[in-house]
């Protein structure tokens, strides 16, 4: 049985569990998976403040974390949000205990999704998934990254996919173990395809671009 999309509503906002998208009006808004997490954590308990502890519990279980962390990931949620921290719409810091989500949230169990919306291309490995926008995708453990790996030997910016249109070219950020492409060290911005083979420090990912016309088997 399949699970029915979760999907939430607030002034000009939509957040789509299901797409893992944040969406002003039919554009989509740049957010890090762990900010995303952390937005829809605020907006599903929105009747009750969260205390840092129960926060960092979920975002980071058994792992130990600085505080900035989470007040970071604000930081960039509020960014994405336009909202002020004097004067929140949406985010409210409780003093000395943890965060509100403020804002009018209308819930819905099935949310279409626009097709304007829909990621042409992704980054694939054995953890998670991740689509890349139109534009500079920054990939790194920094929490601004728009695909964030918080892995050991990552760098806060470890490397950048640029999308136009059908196009899509990675480069290195400087990182300090590298980005591969099959194997190859990408020292100048280098074309993708599907199916490329991404090295970025310990982790390999792949890079797809869904096809529309594929045909699904027959399963035997």
């Amino acid at each position: 049985m399949s699970l029915p999309v979760e999907t939430y509503r607030f002034a000009s906002f939509t957040l789509n569990a299901a797409t893992r998208q944040l969406l002003r009006g039919q554009q989509e808004v740049p957010l890090s998976p762990k900010a995303f997490q952390l937005l829809r954590l605020l907006v599903t308990n929105g009747d009750r403040a969260m205390s840092k502890q129960e926060l960092h519990e979920s975002l980071w279980p058994s792992t130990f974390v600085v505080e900035t962390n989470l007040a970071s990931l604000i930081a960039e949620i509020r960014r994405a949000l336009d909202d002020d921290a004097a004067k929140p719409r949406f985010v409210r810091t409780i003093y000395r205990f943890g965060y509100r989500f403020v804002g009018e949230a209308e819930a819905s169990s099935t949310g279409p999704i626009s097709p304007v919306s829909t990621a042409r291309h992704w980054l694939i490995w054995e953890a998670g998934q991740a689509p890349l926008a139109d534009g500079h995708n920054t990939i790194g453990r920094g929490p601004n990254a728009s695909v964030w790996i918080d892995l050991p030997g990552i760098s806060r910016e470890h490397a950048r996919i640029v999308v136009a249109g059908n196009d899509a070219r990675i480069e290195d950020l400087g990182s300090k173990n590298g980005t591969y492409v099959a194997g190859e060290a990408v020292t100048t911005p280098r074309r993708l395809v599907d199916g490329d083979q991404i090295r970025l420090g310990p982790i390999v990912v792949t890079f797809r671009v869904p096809s529309l016309s594929a045909v699904t088997e027959t399963a035997t």
